[in-house]
């Protein structure tokens, strides 16, 4: 492979470059071409002027260059170098004909509550750049990345003897997520320039973090025990208010997707008449639901039988809605993002964001953003969230 990269004398750009001079023919490019040479002896340079006459025909243009996040710079800066220098760089990769133009962005700027400057000219950069005509693009938006040894707020574990440090980094990847340099150069030389999204998350994930999963498991056990322990009353009481309603279980029973493709069972309290067409949700009529039903979609009460499913490991609080086997084009792009390796949850990142089963496509791409995003402070926001009445459940139509 060709890879031009931009801003290789960064932190990410020192600990990147040496990764992917092992497998591609590589052009730095930077302002200070001296201290290019001088990190990277024997790697070709040039100027930001020289991009589109030295980077003809490559695969790749990895733009790294950038302001951070812990910059005093004023928002004037932040613009001028996370989306002028940014666009013009793009357009001149178009020029030279590379094929695809890698951004390297931050989730930080997936927080659209996040208004600082870096954030917000992070993302209007991605934004403009969904727009460039005649070149492939993608923004890979990535967490704290780490190599041989952290930076910004996480530096301080530089400094530390190992014995402390690999606990402290385990205990502070479950809080928030993190993406080693090997992570990111195996996906820049395995997948970037085919990668049929143009918009990517990307992170070490949660699945072998045993502080976050201890965590997660605890608090899912925590709350179903009290629920069953302490509210079984009102377990009772909306059985009984379901059945003399209308005619028919109080309990709905329904096949679901879950972790790794596996099905399941799934419990609900019914919300919809008897005879109603085994069906995604946006797939059936809204005369269907119940007025009761209305009301425990609604407060998301219809959720709290699946107690039992917290129990037998199939489900968790915080985690993708779990779909139903009909719906094979949203497994199947569940399945190519990965998603399916996910225990599916009560609640979700797609769920508080309005987006539901009507849109699979989107719905995976969240999905997946969830994949890379997750961290226990991320759920904590997701069930406060949804207490606070966002992430009503999938929308029926409209039509009776």
């Amino acid at each position: 492979m060709k890879i031009a990269v931009t801003g290789a004398t960064g932190f990410v750009g020192r600990s990147l470059v040496p990764l992917l001079a092992k497998r591609a023919e590589l052009l730095l490019i930077g302002r200070d071409i001296a201290r290019i040479r001088m990190l990277f002896p024997g790697q070709a340079a040039c100027s930001y002027d020289g991009l589109a006459d030295q980077a003809k025909g490559f695969d790749l243009l990895i733009h790294l260059a950038t302001i951070n996040s812990d910059s005093d710079a004023g928002e004037a800066d932040f613009e001028k170098v996370n989306v002028d220098l940014l666009l013009e760089m793009a357009e001149a990769a178009r020029r030279a004909g590379v094929k695809r133009f890698v951004n390297i962005s931050s989730l930080h700027a997936l927080d659209a509550n996040n208004r600082s400057p870096y954030a917000s000219t992070k993302r209007k950069g991605a934004e403009a750049l969904l727009n460039v005509e005649g070149m492939e693009t993608l923004t890979l938006y990535l967490p704290a990345v780490h190599g041989d040894g952290w930076r910004g707020k996480m530096a301080f574990l530089n400094r530390l003897p190992e014995v402390f440090a690999k606990p402290l980094a385990v205990l502070s990847g479950a809080l928030k997520p993190t993406v080693e340099v090997t992570t990111l150069a195996e996906f820049i030389l395995n997948r970037a320039a085919t990668h049929e999204d143009r918009e990517v998350a990307l992170s070490e994930g949660q699945e072998h973090n045993p502080v976050y999963n201890f965590v997660r498991r605890t608090v899912d056990l925590a709350f179903a025990l009290v629920v069953i322990l302490f509210f079984w009353w009102a377990l009772l009481l909306i059985w009984l208010a379901v059945k003399l309603q209308s005619p028919g279980p109080g309990i709905f029973a329904q096949r679901r997707i879950g972790q790794n493709g596996t099905e399941f069972t799934c419990y609900k309290f019914r919300t919809m008449r008897l005879g109603t067409v085994q069906a995604a949700t946006n797939e059936v009529s809204a005369s269907a639901v119940t007025k009761l039903g209305h009301f425990l979609r609604r407060t998301k009460l219809d959720e709290l039988p699946q107690v039992v499913n917290i129990l037998s490991n199939e489900i968790s609080l915080i985690g993708p809605r779990p779909c139903l086997p009909v719906q094979r084009a949203l497994i199947e792009e569940r399945r190519k993002r990965g998603v399916l390796r996910l225990k599916p949850g009560i609640s979700g990142l797609s769920q508080v964001n309005g987006i539901d089963m009507s849109e699979p496509v989107r719905l995976a791409k969240h999905d997946a953003r969830y994949l890379a995003m997750q961290s226990l402070l991320l759920d904590l926001k997701i069930a406060l969230e949804t207490i606070l009445g966002r992430g009503g459940g999938d929308r029926v139509r409209d039509r009776r």
